[in-house]
């Protein structure tokens, strides 16, 4: 009984579910059928607002394709109208211009025929001219007895001779102009320079004659088998001789500054009485220590009393040196002070700068300190050096200026050259040797008595002056004062010498009649 009715139960769930499904499914069918009409109903509406919105845009496509197709076409129209005026315009002016080339062709044309008409008239006037000039020549030379070639180097010479005489005349005018207008402002600047400053002379040779306390003291420099005056000669850097003068040697050498160490030296050892190889060496080091010492001082020193400031101090210690060089043995330090303190007072006396000028002639010949020790001129060496140390323009220029290097650009460099010429000139400043000095007074005779009119020359005053006789029946007034500046130009050119060579010429008439 139990059995049956759990059987009876499941069946009846059974059936029961059974109807559920079905009716379910039933449902769910007619629910599915309900949302294909929905959505058969939504396709419908949104396919016509397809349509609607497809139509309107179409409509307006056309719209647009229409008021853009007008304006393009107002657009093109208007163009084709200005190229066509254009067109126009350009033929209209082609036109134009093709008629002027024509007109002026043929105007042209017609030039071209007046031009050959005068062509072949001018032809035949100076056909006719020649023919009159050569009936003519004929005439003046049957009449004056000269040939045409004759006759036109009579002319030549003529109107040469005038020529000169105008030149000359005109030259002896503005020569005169000039000296009146400069002469007084220039020996007034040099007259105020040299009195205001007068500088040392010390001459320098080339050998140091050094006595001795004794006999035995020769025997004490010479050493045994000679290796004191060995050791000596290869410290110092001297020769040392040693003859049969009594109680003295000789140090020689061109170097001073060699020189002085070797003087002081040997007289060190000579009061300390132990002349003996190592202390040779440790003198001769410790006398050139003091001695490069000495020299910046005496650089700081010069430097300071020219009053130039802010100098490097490789640059002091050369200038120390210069005290040790000579030239034509003129003292290279006294030669440089002169010119340092000319230079600054010609500079103040025409407006420059003073200081600058000062800096620029102590620096003129600071090469000179290097020249035993460097190749090449002191020129270069010194405008290297200047360069090297930042120094002025016008100091690099001074140092090419003052021997003719490049043209002095400023009124410093011009003090600078010509204190120089100043100091080098300066009667017994500077010793030369006998055969150049003749040499040079005989080229400059020779260029004098080479020039037309001249009897003879003279070089008087040491060769710093040259006086030229001329003939006074070939050389008129005018004339000579071009003939020294002639001269002059020449022995520039052609000879070497310091300072400057006045050139006088003389012209005298002597006429002599007797009274019988």
């Amino acid at each position: 009984m139990g059995i049956e009715v759990i059987i009876f139960s499941t069946l009846a769930a059974m059936i029961a579910s059974a109807i559920s499904f079905y009716v379910s499914k039933k449902l769910n069918d007619a629910k599915f059928d309900i949302y294909i009409e929905q959505a058969r109903a939504k396709s419908i509406a949104i396919e016509h607002e397809a349509k609607v919105i497809l139509n309107d845009a179409k409509i307006k496509a056309k719209e647009v394709y229409e008021t853009e197709y007008r304006h393009a076409k107002k657009d093109y129209d208007d163009m084709f109208d200005k190229i066509k005026r254009k067109e126009d315009e350009l033929d209209r002016h082609l036109a134009s211009e093709l008629k002027t080339i024509k007109e002026e062709h043929h105007l042209l044309d017609n030039h071209k025929t007046e031009i050959k008409a005068l062509r072949d008239g001018l032809k035949a006037q100076e056909k006719t001219y020649k023919h009159k000039i050569n009936r003519a020549i004929k005439v003046l030379e049957n009449s004056s007895g000269l040939t045409k070639d004759e006759a036109k180097k009579l002319m030549l010479a003529k109107v040469k001779d005038e020529s000169k005489a105008e030149v000359a005349s005109i030259f002896r005018k503005e020569y005169k102009t000039a000296q009146k207008r400069q002469k007084d402002e220039i020996l007034n600047i040099l007259a105020v320079a040299t009195s205001r400053y007068a500088g040392e002379f010390a001459a320098e040779r080339l050998s140091t004659a050094l006595k001795l306390p004794d006999a035995d003291t020769k025997g004490k420099i010479i050493g045994k088998e000679g290796r004191n005056i060995k050791a000596l000669e290869m410290y110092l850097g001297v020769d040392i001789i040693i003859d049969d003068t009594p109680d003295q040697i000789t140090l020689s050498s061109f170097n001073l500054y060699r020189r002085a160490i070797a003087t002081k030296s040997i007289n060190i050892l000579i009061e300390d009485g132990r002349i003996q190889p190592a202390r040779i060496e440790e003198v001769c080091q410790k006398v050139k220590n003091e001695f490069d010492d000495n020299i910046l001082k005496e650089g700081e020193d010069t430097i300071l009393d020219l009053g130039i400031k802010d100098m490097h101090t490789d640059l002091l210690s050369l200038v120390g040196r210069l005290r040790y060089r000579a030239s034509y043995g003129q003292n290279a330090l006294a030669h440089t002070l002169e010119v340092a303190n000319l230079a600054g007072l010609i500079a103040g006396q025409l407006g420059g700068n003073p200081v600058l000028a000062r800096r620029a002639g102590m620096m003129h010949d600071i090469g000179k300190s290097l020249t035993h020790e460097v190749k090449g001129s002191h020129v270069d060496i010194g405008a290297d050096l200047c360069r090297r140390y930042n120094e002025p323009d016008e100091v690099i220029n001074a140092i090419y200026a003052h021997h003719g290097h490049e043209e002095a650009t400023s009124i410093e460099s011009a003090a600078v050259c010509a204190a120089d010429a100043l100091s080098a000139a300066r009667p017994g400043a500077r010793r030369e040797v006998l055969e150049s000095f003749l040499k040079r007074v005989e080229e400059i005779e020779s260029i004098c008595t080479s020039n037309t009119g001249v009897i003879n020359a003279y070089a008087i005053n040491a060769g710093r002056e040259v006086r030229v006789i001329v003939k006074a029946e070939l050389i008129n007034d005018d004339e000579s004062i071009l003939l020294a500046s002639n001269i002059a130009s020449e022995i520039e050119a052609k000879v070497k010498y310091p300072g400057e060579i006045k050139v006088s010429v003389i012209r005298e008439l002597r006429t002599t009649q007797y009274a019988r």
